[in-house]
């Protein structure tokens, strides 16, 4: 999926975060460790920010992820082919923020 740009939002900062929302149901934690490591792996090599890391429901029924970087929309678009490949993600909702949490920025919200 592409986006476009928004030309108002300083891309500079370290702050825009990829939250994605999902359902999970899974009794172990093995699915949701390879999907972390997948995610770490594939941001460090395009440089386009960091995986934070995950929250998952004590009863394994949700869970978020958190992805931090300068620029949301290159950050999901390096991480939308695996999600894509990952049955537990479908459904699952991606907030693309372009700024930090404090500030009233520009959000979007995209359904995997």
């Amino acid at each position: 999926m592409e986006f476009t740009p928004i030309d108002d939002l300083e891309s500079d900062s370290e702050e825009h975060a990829v939250i994605i929302q999902f359902e999970y149901q899974f009794q172990n934690l093995k699915p949701l460790h390879s999907l972390a490591k997948k995610l770490r792996q594939v941001i460090e090599e395009a440089e386009v920010g960091e995986y934070d890391g995950h929250e998952i429901g004590v009863d394994n029924s949700d869970g978020i992820l958190f992805m931090y970087g300068p620029d949301a929309e290159l950050l999901f678009n390096a991480v939308k082919p695996i999600l894509d490949q990952t049955p537990f993600m479908k459904g699952a909702t991606a907030v693309l923020r372009f700024g930090p949490p404090e500030e009233n920025v520009k959000e979007i919200e995209v359904i995997i």
